[in-house]
């Protein structure tokens, strides 16, 4: 019994000595050199000893100090960087104690002599040096054969969405460039979702220069955030890429085999980058931007392409003056896309080439892309229009069949004359062919109930595109005195348009009080449009340093354009089967643009603060001829001019440490649209007809904004907070006139003010635990007036939204990650014009990506995208969940191949969905979308392939 005793005694006194050992830490130190100076800044990372993954991370402060806290025990090896220094490592040892203190530890300025010794020491997971973060690729692992773009998800302060945008450090991912280079143009998911997460050695976060600064050579205070890819040496020595293929069967039966075929081969060196990609398949997955989408629209890309070649505030360097504003700017036709991008049913083909040479003085870029994509949209929708004295809806049963192809060409041309002079030369070309057929079936209701109007609609079109934007830059620093410079650009767009539509439909009219009296009106129409675009323009910029940090800045831009437009319309002349003209909506349209800016400019630029205040006047002139009919002999003349005064002031201010506060006003002011300044008549549909107004003015948009980011690289927390107002002076509004008895409505552009919005967007990151689980937050609200006349009364609808979302990042480990998103959107959106339609619109939105590492080289990856869309003012509730899953194994010994077995909206629930309230109205659509399949395929990855081509003093 005594034993018994003495045995528990002894136990209960170990378990209250380990009762009060500690089970978290704090380490701390603080960094000196040689001579006991502090080094601030420095990196302080906290290792696991048998793989080297980073386990904490801080910097230390001013006086070298550095703290570590809520560390568990175990096996670590702490690691110090600093630049110009040998990184310092020293094991951790634990006691009793809950404070570690490592005393003063110092560091060894690097020498020729250490040299090999800063090699042979193992490279830190990550390293900060001013506003870029390093990290190092191999310290975080991704299962074989994924993407960059899987890889930026682990890195600490990034994040990743589910359709591949890139936020860093709270900010939005302007360029992503491999090696210093660019890849496929300015695109970034081109990189990050084709490249292979194994080819990278480092990635890089920084921000750059604006295009605008590197060019002109002014630093202008605004940065690009950019992510730099730098590829492993065993990766420049050969060939690499991947190719998939897969075959598949569609879950709802009948809708036959679903299959894809995607690859890409990459060969890289010190000068030279060549890339090939390419893709085949019948699964929504398009290949497409949203620039391809708006070019189909009808935008004409002497808008789109920012040449850079525009001198002067204003935008940033852009277009100085748009051209059109909304699309349809060539006064062309163009293909009447519907269901957006990943809608519908597609068919799609891509591919493209890409090639970099790069030394110090020569930096040239080429790429060609195509695209085409036959897409099925059938859909659904529902209008409600508001009037004064009551409302009538739009039901609509559509099936639309779209054919869309693109070349695109770009090429870009860098030479460093000498220290003082510098060329450029960039084009961007596109060739462009669409069809579409569309068959629709349109029911309008008076006040809900009554079937006013029946429209069948069959129309075609049938368009070639092709357009071609070249800009020269010369930029001159002077020897004499540091800071003047001379910079001129010379360009030349043009864009031709030709396109055939056919427009049939049977419209039905029937009368409220007999069902009987039926008016029956058949359109029967083919429209051939030729429509071409050309424009010269120049600009010039000087810029003289005065006094200490103060900049003049002188610039001109000089522009001129030339549209012509030619449209013929015919009917079918019933009596003899033939097409005959109709005058009334054919039309000849020319007009030249002429337009001059003359501004200067004060900059003041000194310790991160840069300052700038200007005035510019502005020149606009209008000589244009108009006709209708086919052979017109007489014409109407459009001659008028527009001169515009436009201050603007930009502050940007780097506050050090990460922190950055900016803030500026402009004046934009952009002119009518040709389609918009010619009195035709658009009857393409019968019930929405559409005319033109030569006496419109041009419109001119007022901004302001504010904004602040700052990102501590010891916490990784980041906060990025954006203000901004907008106020519209003449803007371009149309005017809707709708015929109580038919409900034909008609509209016509005009010119209103006093349209504006202001609106906010708050971002708030932070690590819940380093390296393992990290929290974003953000909120936007929007408070916007529009202004709308419609059947003489003025419509003033207001249009508050507020959105908030959150993100969760986590990644404990390389066996497991989890990432989740939720957002939701409330609009409340009143109308002056009938109160009684005032309504909420709710969008909410979840979602969640997992990855999961088995034994044996098996892996399991899904995803889950939950959309609510409700209006409960019109009862409208739709849910869409849609869940993805698939299990795949690595094979081999060197883990070059997968095979995947994959299962797509395993609820079969997927729909194409959207709702919007704007104006005097609110509409709803549901577009049938490709739903659940099931997908079998094999990966095959080419690493280190070697060459023993000879090269010859070229790339081969």
């Amino acid at each position: 019994m005594l034993k018994l005793l003495l045995g528990a005694f002894l136990c209960f006194c170990v378990s209250l000595v380990y009762a009060q050992a500690p089970t978290r830490f704090q380490i701390q130190g603080i960094t000196a050199d040689t001579a006991s100076a502090p080094l601030g800044s420095a990196t302080v990372m906290l290792l696991q000893r048998k793989d080297s993954s980073l386990v904490n991370f801080t910097r230390t402060n001013d006086k070298g100090a550095f703290s570590l806290r809520n560390v568990k025990r175990g096996d670590y090896l702490l690691k110090i960087s600093y630049v110009g220094f040998i990184p310092f490592q020293q094991d951790i040892v634990f006691s009793d104690k809950e404070v570690i203190d490592l005393g003063t530890l110092k560091m060894k300025a690097i020498t020729k002599e250490l040299f090999e010794v800063v090699i042979k020491t193992a490279r830190a997971p990550l390293s900060i040096k001013g506003d870029t973060i390093e990290y190092n690729a191999a310290s975080f692992k991704v299962p074989p054969g994924l993407t960059v773009e899987d890889l930026l998800r682990k890195l600490p302060g990034v994040q990743v969405d589910q359709d591949g945008n890139i936020n860093a450090q709270g900010q939005q991912v302007q360029k992503v460039t491999v090696d210093g280079k660019r890849f496929f143009g300015n695109d970034p998911k081109m990189a990050t979702k084709n490249l292979p997460a194994d080819a990278i050695s480092k990635v890089q976060i920084f921000n750059d220069k604006s295009e605008q600064s590197k060019i002109t050579g002014v630093e202008d205070g605004k940065k690009e955030k950019t992510v730099n890819l730098e590829l492993k040496e065993g990766f420049k020595k050969g060939g690499f890429g991947k190719i998939t293929a897969g075959g598949g069967l569609d879950g709802n039966g009948g809708a036959g085999p679903r299959g894809e075929i995607k690859g890409n081969y990459n060969k890289f060196d010190d000068k030279n980058q060549f890339s090939i990609i390419g893709l085949t398949n019948n699964t929504n997955q398009t290949g497409m931007s949203w620039d391809d989408y708006q070019d189909f629209r009808g935008s004409s890309s002497l808008n789109q392409w920012n040449d850079n070649g525009d001198f002067g505030f204003g935008g940033g360097g852009g277009i100085i003056i748009s051209i059109g504003g909304g699309g349809d700017d060539d006064g062309g036709i163009s293909i009447p896309v519907g269901g957006g991008n990943g809608r519908g049913y597609s068919n799609n083909i891509a591919g493209g080439i890409n090639y970099n040479y790069n030394t110090k003085k020569v930096k040239t870029n080429a790429s060609y892309y195509y695209n085409s994509n036959r897409q099925v949209l059938d859909a659904v929708r529902n209008r409600e229009t508001f009037l004064q004295n009551g409302t009538f809806k739009t039901a609509e049963e559509s099936s639309q069949i779209n054919f869309l192809g693109n070349h695109r060409l770009a090429f870009r041309h860098d030479q460093t004359i000498d220290s003082l002079n510098t060329l450029l030369f960039t084009n961007n070309s596109r060739y462009n062919v669409g069809d579409t057929r569309l068959g629709s079936l349109q029911q309008l209701f008076k006040n809900n109930t009554f079937k006013s109007n029946e429209t069948t609609i069959n129309n075609g079109t049938n368009v070639n595109k092709i357009e071609t934007a070249n800009t020269l830059i010369y930029r001159l620093m002077f020897k004499q005195k540091k800071g003047r410079s001379f910079a001129v650009s010379a360009s030349y767009n043009f864009t031709n348009n030709d396109g055939i539509a056919d427009q049939r439909s049977v419209n039905l009219f029937y009368n409220a009080t007999d069902p009987n009296d039926v008016l029956r009106r058949v359109l029967d129409l083919t429209n051939n449009t030729g429509s071409t675009v050309s424009q010269i323009k120049s600009s010039l910029l000087f810029v003289e340093p005065f006094a200490k940090r103060f900049f003049w800045e002188s610039f001109l831009n000089l522009s001129h354009r030339s549209d012509n437009v030619d449209r013929d319309v015919f009917d079918l002349a019933k009596d003899s089967g033939k097409r005959s003209p109709v005058d009334s909506l054919s039309s000849f349209y020319k007009n030249n643009y002429n337009y001059a800016r003359v501004g200067s400019s004060i900059r003041y630029s000194f310790k991160g603060l840069n300052f700038s205040a200007g005035l510019a006047v502005q020149s606009f002139q209008i000589d244009g001829q108009f006709a209708r009919g086919q052979e017109p002999t007489s014409f109407l003349n459009i001659n008028r001019t527009f001169t515009t005064w436009l201050p603007n002031a930009s502050l940007n201010y780097d506050l050090k440490n990460n922190r950055y506060l900016w803030s500026a006003y402009n004046v934009n002011v952009n002119q009518p649209s040709t389609r918009d300044l010619q009195p035709i008549i658009d009857n393409s549909n019968p019930l929405f007809i559409r005319q033109g107004n030569p006496d419109l003015l041009p419109s001119t948009n007022h901004n302001v904004n504010f904004g602040y980011n700052m990102f501590n690289p010891a916490s990784f927390m980041n906060i990025n907070v954006n203000l901004f107002y907008s106020y519209n002076v003449n803007q371009v509004i149309y005017n809707q006139q709708v015929d109580p008895n038919t409900l034909i409505t008609v509209t016509k552009p005009i010119n209103i003010s006093g349209g504006q919005s202001l609106g906010s967007y708050v971002g708030f990151g932070f690590p819940l635990k380093k390296t393992k689980a990290t929290m974003n937050l953000n909120f936007n609200p929007n408070f916007s007036k529009n202004l709308t006349p419609i059947n003489g009364v003025m419509n003033q609808t207001n249009t508050n939204s507020y959105r908030f979302g959150t993100r969760l990042d986590l990644t404990p480990g390389d066996n497991f990650t989890f990432f989740a998103n939720a957002n939701w959107s409330i609009s409340d959106t009143k109308y002056s014009i009938n109160t009684t339609q005032n309504q909420q619109i709710v969008n909410h939105t979840y979602g969640g990506t997992m990855n999961i590492r088995l034994p044996k080289d098996f892996f399991i990856n899904s995803n889950f995208n939950y959309q609510i869309y409700i209006n409960k003012r019109f009862g409208f509730n739709q849910q869409v969940p849609v869940l993805n899953a698939s299990i795949y194994k690595i094979l081999g010994k060197a883990k070059k191949a997968e095979v995947r077995l994959s299962l797509y909206d395993a609820f079969n629930r997927n729909l194409g969905v959207s709702q919007f309230a704007n104006q005097n109205y609110v509409s709803q659509e549901r577009v049938q979308t490709l739903a659940r399949y099931y997908m079998l395929s094999f990966t095959y990855n080419m690493r280190g392939m070697n060459t023993n081509i000879k090269r010859r003093g070229g790339f081969f």
